[in-house]
């Protein structure tokens, strides 16, 4: 997965810009971001402040190196069972 140039608090702060009232061009054209991600953002971390953020931000890579092991180890579970079913 790839990993964010923007940080929990600096998501936070862009979203709060468009609260006070900046239309998404301009965050958009002062934080080098496209729309998609800036309502990307906004639907998904609309309301929160940046410890959550930081917390999501954190739990999703924890999945993404979990889901990775689980991935690994199947792998390696069907090899051993085609190695061991040609034995037999």
């Amino acid at each position: 997965m790839r990993r964010s140039k923007f940080s929990p608090q600096q998501i936070a702060r862009i979203l709060k810009e468009f609260d006070t009232g900046k239309s998404v061009e301009e965050i958009s054209r002062e934080h080098g971001v496209s729309s998609a991600t800036f309502y990307k953002w906004r639907s998904r971390y609309a309301g929160m402040n940046p410890k959550e953020l930081k917390r999501i931000k954190e739990l999703e890579m924890e999945n993404a190196r979990l889901k990775q092991m689980y991935a690994t180890l199947a792998l390696d579970h069907q090899m051993a069972r085609e190695v061991i079913e040609k034995k037999l």
